[in-house]
C-alpha cells in the first residue's frame, strides 16, 4: 500500500470549522481527532493555533471578515464537510454580528461551491426563525445575521443542515438531546450543553438523512445518535435513554 493510501485508511473525514478556536469548535475538533478524523480549524488570532492543535486539530490562520472565497477554497481543497461555528460574540457591534455571522456563513458556502465540498453544518440558533419579532437589543442583529445565514445556505446546491442549539451551557455533557425541527416554546426555555451540541453536530455529519433539514436542539432523553437518526426519518425521539433503562431493568 502507498503511503498516501494507508494515510487515508486512517483518516476517515477532513472536516474544516471556520471559527476554529470557539467553545463549541473546540469540542468538536477534539471528538473528530479522537476518531481518527481530521479536523481543521479556521481561527483569525495567530495566538489560537496552540488551542486547536492542543485539541488534535490542525490550525489554519485565516480571517473570515478580510479573505476572498478563492483563498478560503484553497483552504477547504480535499475537505470533506465544512462546519460553521464562528461567531462575533456577545459584546460585538450590529455590523460585526453581520460581517461574521451572517457574510462569514456566506464566504464559506462560496469557497465551499468552489471547492466541491458539498456537506455544509451551519450552527444556528433557536430563535432564528422568528429574527423579526426581535428588538434592538443585542439579540435582534444576532438572530436577523443568523436567519438571513440560514436562508443563503437553504438557497445553494449543498448538502446543508441547520442545527439552531438552546441557550448553551459549559456543563459536563449528557449524551441526551431532544432533536426536532421546531421544539416549540421549549426551545427558548431550555438548554443544551455544548458538549452535546459538539456531539450532535459529530452525528450529524455521519447521518445523510439530515441533509435538508433545520433541527432545533435542547438536552432531552434520547441518545445524540438516536436522536439524529430518528430526525432524519421524520420522527420525533424515541426516549432512547429510558428505553435502555427498561431493558436493563428487564436483564
Amino acid at each position: 500500500m502507498r503511503s498516501d493510501d494507508a494515510a487515508r485508511s486512517v483518516i476517515r473525514m477532513r472536516t474544516v470549522i471556520a471559527g476554529g478556536h470557539g467553545q463549541i469548535a473546540l469540542r468538536l475538533t477534539r471528538l473528530l481527532a479522537e476518531r481518527g478524523d481530521e479536523a481543521v480549524g479556521l481561527v483569525r488570532n495567530p495566538e489560537h493555533t496552540a488551542d486547536v492543535e492542543a485539541a488534535g486539530g490542525r490550525a489554519v490562520v485565516l480571517d473570515l471578515e478580510h479573505s476572498s472565497a478563492g483563498e478560503l477554497a484553497a483552504v477547504l481543497d480535499g475537505a470533506d464537510a465544512v462546519v460553521f461555528a464562528a461567531g462575533s460574540g456577545p459584546g460585538s457591534s450590529p455590523e460585526r454580528k453581520d460581517t461574521v455571522d451572517r457574510a462569514g456563513a456566506a464566504l464559506l458556502a462560496d469557497a465551499a461551491e468552489q471547492a466541491g465540498v458539498t456537506r455544509y453544518v451551519l450552527v444556528s440558533s433557536v430563535g432564528a426563525d422568528r429574527a423579526d419579532e426581535a428588538g434592538d437589543d443585542a439579540m435582534g442583529p444576532y438572530l436577523r445575521a443568523k436567519a438571513a445565514s440560514e436562508a443563503d445556505l437553504r438557497s445553494r446546491p449543498l448538502d446543508w443542515t441547520i442545527l439552531r442549539p438552546g441557550r448553551l451551557t459549559d456543563e459536563p455533557g449528557t449524551g441526551t438531546v431532544r432533536l426536532e425541527p421546531s421544539l416549540g416554546a421549549a426551545a427558548t426555555e431550555g438548554s443544551v450543553t455544548r458538549d452535546d451540541v459538539a456531539r450532535t453536530i459529530v452525528a450529524l455529519l455521519d447521518e445523510a438523512a439530515v441533509v435538508g433539514l433545520t433541527l432545533e436542539l435542547l438536552n432531552g432523553d434520547d441518545l445524540v445518535d438516536a436522536a439524529v437518526q430518528a430526525a432524519g426519518r421524520g420522527e420525533p425521539g424515541d426516549g432512547s435513554v429510558d428505553a435502555l433503562e427498561g431493558e436493563a431493568g428487564r436483564v
